[in-house]
């Protein structure tokens, strides 16, 4: 292996890891306190603070990266994750909403210093003039870490049928702290920290190109989150009846298919003889996307049992999404500078964070007020919001490997 190819597969094993704990939290902390009774508006709050500091961490942290070093702030991440998971470690008397807001707060630093890391070091690691090997690797590093995200939805809720959850947050804590220490000894020192005297006016992107991907990506990731983050599990666990561990492995399942599809995205391009994405890309599956939450939310309102329009819909719904969001990652790195990577990146999933807040908090608020139904029809009209603002993304084709360019 060459060093570039050893430290892609460090960091893509840290940010496998940490996804594993990330997505296993999610569901212990959502069955958890559905069962102690809390409503789904109750639950949606306990991750407004997760939220809230990943839009600061995103943006906070890119100007981190550029300063420190990427592998710091990957530790940091890291640590941040452990001491999480270590103040969740309590009796259950101790479990106040205060305490597990806090803990998610500082889950939600952790989880965006991983993820500004890990995407950032992908395009300092792979040759400039390489699109078609840049848009694999991301492809391949985001795809595989929503694929392990399903795997820790199914733990989470295996581990708490099966330890309970205090059982469950030491057992990923002790896991999590063996990755930490190996990263600390393996990370390439300095990585991504830029030659430039950057100052903190250089948070905000100057980038049309990058304000206009990050607007598609906030609408994009709000219309996934306003069924999927509180209202669908909730659904699943009162509506249908379905036990803890059959709620999990479903949104295991789906979020495993997702990232599958998000891997391949690169390898089902080419199959149809495309080149690497572009803004006209973005916008025709934004565009077909839109017509899939707006078809379930018709088929729950005329009364169609629930489960099948589920099962089928949310199939569906993830390969279109995981397109497009495999293009979006991609974009983002072909937009941004080399040098200071992270600014770029950090800005734009600084746009991501705060549509997955804007997510959490309706999805909370839409279901109770009004229901599935109604959180999808609001999912479809966030993605027409996305296609619209995609209309303003440049058009400009890079040719993959062993295809001729056409400018």
């Amino acid at each position: 292996m060459t060093p570039q190819m050893r430290q892609y597969a460090i960091v893509t094993g840290n940010y496998w890891a940490f996804t594993l704990t990330d997505g296993a939290l999610r569901m212990l902390v959502v069955l958890h306190f559905h069962q102690l009774g809390y409503s789904a508006l109750q639950i949606a709050m306990l991750f407004l603070f997760y939220e809230i500091f990943g839009v600061i961490t995103n943006l906070v942290g890119g100007w981190l990266g550029a300063r420190i070093g990427l592998n710091r702030t990957m530790n940091i991440g890291l640590g941040l994750q452990i001491v999480a998971l270590a103040m969740l470690a309590v009796p259950a008397t101790w479990l106040t909403v205060p305490l597990v807001m806090t803990a998610q707060a500082l889950s939600g630093i952790a989880k965006d210093l991983n993820k500004m890391s890990a995407k950032s070091s992908v395009k300092l690691l792979v040759p400039d003039n390489a699109q078609g090997a840049l848009y694999q690797w991301v492809a391949a590093l985001t795809g595989s870490k929503n694929a392990l995200k399903g795997v820790g939805f199914f733990l989470g809720g295996a581990l708490l049928t099966a330890v309970g959850f205090r059982g469950a947050v030491l057992a990923m804590a002790g896991v999590l702290s063996l990755v930490w220490a190996s990263s600390l000894v393996l990370l390439q020192a300095d990585l991504g920290r830029s030659k430039a005297t950057l100052k903190f006016r250089h948070l905000l992107s100057k980038s049309r190109a990058i304000n206009v991907l990050s607007a598609a990506r906030m609408f994009l990731f709000g219309a996934r989150d306003v069924w999927f983050v509180v209202a669908l599990p909730v659904f699943l666990a009162s509506s249908l009846g379905w036990p803890p561990w059959q709620v999990g492995a479903f949104l295991a399942l789906w979020i495993i298919g997702y990232g599958v599809v998000q891997a391949l995205a690169p390898w089902i391009r080419l199959k149809r003889g495309a080149r690497t994405p572009d803004g006209r890309s973005a916008l025709g599956w934004a565009t077909a996307l839109t017509l899939v939450p707006a078809s379930m939310a018709l088929l729950l309102w005329q009364g169609q049992p629930a489960q099948p329009v589920l099962l089928v819909g949310l199939a569906v719904f993830g390969v279109f999404f995981a397109i497009n969001s495999s293009m979006h990652s991609y974009l983002i790195l072909s937009y941004a500078r080399m040098d200071g990577v992270s600014l770029d990146v950090g800005f734009y999933y600084m746009a991501n964070a705060l549509g997955r807040l804007l997510g959490t908090v309706l999805s909370g608020w839409i279901y109770m007020a009004s229901g599935l139904a109604a959180c999808l029809a609001v999912s479809s009209a966030l993605v027409v919001l996305a296609a619209a603002v995609s209309l303003a993304l440049p058009s400009q084709r890079v040719a993959l490997p062993g295809q001729a360019s056409d400018g």
